[in-house]
């Protein structure tokens, strides 16, 4: 693919998609809420109708979206003024006498500011064909939940470490003032210039491997979602494959994305770690930190087994597992995590935060399913943190947030309902829940504004249940740290 070539046609090229309205909202009132629903299940038939008379956007719809053979004079009217010949010099489309067809996918996208444009390799999910080697991956599930996990204040400087396509990139465009990226894919970086131009942007190009292209540099913010995929130290893929054994992937971005963070500067990845026989998995990941520097928040969405683990990753680079080569390839596969008494892949966000304090490591499961997206939740979580790193909160006060709620659980038993356990609960963000006693529910309830500190409720509270102040308050203490971090109550 030639960069250049690629790069001169963005202009033209922005200016028909801008032309035929080439965005979310036109395509959707072009399909229709159900043919464009079943397009995002990979069902081409009922976009395919719709767009029979859909004019230049229709046309566009079949040539880029569902990837089928059109008529060359039809998709020049529709791409004007880009011309065809150039279009198919540059790797965009490829043409067969009066046929045509893309060759590189192109999708609107809104990612909170508008619509922007991304480049990237044709997938297999409506046509079959191979998975190169050097693939660049579109818009998947991977990089759509971390762009809604990313912190998105403004900043003046970001890094996208692996690129790819350059989707994170293309949303810092809309709080950063400067973006670099890597990746050490010179077809990624082709495809990440041509969509920072077709959308008129400018990023810092930078090919190389993981950190070393920007050696001794630091930003105010890092993102990645590197080649995280635990298995043998080999590449087939190299969107998804590091080269690096089992996890070594994960160890390698979360141990030194810290120093390339100005101070107070902060980080957004994802990553996957092993659950190994035996361990914790959170004191596996906690390792992979300095002792001294950084305020770190793992994460922790999903658990896969390992045998459920291979085969997506196998079918998702386009293995037939019909293939003796592919069963081939699962048993040395599944060989070395057993070797490794590997129980199960872990998978989830990563945040950090630089600073000149002792760490602070959080590694906690969040596999419950809530909406809102944790960017803006990972920046109030780092400044609880600080807040409890810097008071004591036996002299502060605090109120419960009007988020929470306390929630009594009751099953029927021999002699009716039996309370089985209370919880605060928080209806927010990602909804934390902390299971309490009666005395700990007391305590919440004593918590306002306009109320007591923490070590003269715990006084109160000593005396009116006859309890031990002293042994009340070792239990308090670490209670309110926890509460605090995880935003169900907050210091007045």
């Amino acid at each position: 693919m030639n960069r250049e070539l690629l790069l001169s046609i963005c202009g033209p090229l922005r200016e028909a998609l801008t032309r035929v309205r080439y965005d979310i909202d036109a395509i959707v009132d072009l399909l229709g809420v159900d043919a464009h629903a079943a397009l995002g299940r990979h069902e081409p038939v009922p976009a395919r109708r719709a767009t029979a008379d859909g004019g230049d956007l229709g046309q566009l719809v079949r040539l880029f979206l569902l990837g089928d053979p059109c008529p060359a004079a039809a998709v020049a009217t529709a791409l004007a003024p880009l011309g065809l010949d150039a279009a198919v010099a540059a790797g965009l489309l490829s043409r067969d006498g009066d046929t045509v067809r893309a060759e590189l996918d192109l999708r609107p996208l809104d990612l909170g500011s508008g619509t922007r444009w991304a480049l990237s390799d044709l997938d297999g999910s409506l046509h079959p064909r191979p998975t190169a080697d050097d693939h660049v991956i579109g818009v998947g599930q991977a990089s759509m939940s971390l762009l809604r996990g990313t912190p998105t204040r403004p900043v003046g400087t970001v890094l996208d470490v692996g690129t790819g396509c350059g989707i994170q990139a293309l949303r810092a465009a809309d709080y950063a003032d400067k973006i670099t990226v890597t990746d050490i894919n010179p077809r990624a970086l082709t495809l990440t210039a041509a969509t920072a131009a077709l959308n008129g942007l400018d990023f810092e190009i930078l090919e190389g491997s993981w950190f070393e292209p920007v050696a001794g540099r630091q930003f105010d913010q890092v993102v990645a979602n590197p080649p995280f995929v635990v298995g043998e130290a080999r590449v087939t893929h190299s969107y998804r494959d590091s080269g690096l054994d089992l996890d070594g992937a994960s160890e390698l971005m979360i141990s030194t994305a810290t120093d390339h963070l100005v101070p107070g500067g902060t980080a957004a990845m994802l990553a996957s770690w092993l659950h190994v026989e035996g361990q914790d998995w959170r004191q596996r990941v906690a390792s992979w930190l300095p002792a001294h520097g950084v305020d770190a928040w793992i994460v922790q969405r999903d658990v896969a087994d390992p045998a459920l683990y291979v085969g997506t990753w196998l079918r998702d680079g386009g293995a037939d597992p019909r293939d003796p080569a592919t069963a081939a390839r699962a048993d040395a596969w599944l060989d070395r995590l057993a070797e490794a008494d590997v129980a199960g892949v872990g998978f989830g966000f990563v945040y950090l935060r630089r600073t000149d304090q002792p760490s602070d490591v959080l590694c906690e499961d969040l596999r419950h399913g809530f909406d809102d997206p944790l960017g803006d939740e990972a920046l109030a979580y780092f400044e609880r943190v600080a807040w409890l790193r810097e008071h004591d909160v036996r002299t502060a006060r605090f109120a419960v947030r009007p988020e929470t709620a306390l929630e009594r659980v009751y099953l029927p038993g021999e002699d009716g309902w039996n309370q089985v356990v209370a919880r605060v609960h928080r209806g927010n963000g990602p909804q934390w829940q902390h299971e309490v006693d009666d005395l700990a529910a007391a305590l919440l309830a004593g918590m306002r504004a306009d109320g007591l500190p923490l070590e003269e409720l715990v006084t109160l509270l000593a005396f009116a249940h006859d309890e031990d102040e002293e042994s009340l308050s070792a239990t308090a203490v670490p209670l309110v740290h926890s509460l605090v971090r995880h935003g169900l109550i907050e210091p007045v």
